[in-house]
């Protein structure tokens, strides 16, 4: 099944956007869920977890600061992955001037579904092209 982004909604953030290509509510007999996130300059997202998923992220470009664990901060860059268990507190904070982009998994997919609770929440239709205001 080819799925084309410009196919999918996007779902947008103070800040950021996520794309979801696969998801268990849209793609009948899905078992996990993928997507890009794009990760604002200068911005991330709060602490979290993922009680019965567990993430990949995989850097496609930028650097970040990753926390997984409530362990000591490190460096993601371009080429990177990281492996986030299910119930593992974890956050990612974009603190470049470029837009960092990551490849996210969760498996079990579904996770996601609690993203439409999260500060900011707002989906844009297939088609539609987010837009951002500078502070």
């Amino acid at each position: 099944m080819l799925i084309n982004p410009d196919a999918v909604p996007t779902m947008t953030f103070d800040w950021g956007s996520i794309k979801w290509f696969v998801t268990p509510d849209a793609v009948a007999g899905a078992g996990a869920t993928f997507g890009e996130v794009i990760v604002n300059p200068g911005m991330g997202h709060a602490r979290h977890d993922h009680p019965d998923a567990e993430e990949l992220l995989y850097v496609i470009s930028g650097e970040a600061r990753q926390m997984v664990a409530d362990g000591e901060e490190f460096i993601i860059r371009e080429g990177e992955a990281v492996h986030i268990p299910a119930g593992v507190f974890h956050s990612t904070y974009n603190t470049t001037w470029r837009p960092l982009r990551l490849i996210v998994t969760y498996t079990p997919g579904g996770a996601e579904r609690a993203l439409t609770e999260a500060p900011g929440f707002r989906v844009h239709p297939a088609g539609d092209i987010p837009t951002w205001r500078r502070s």
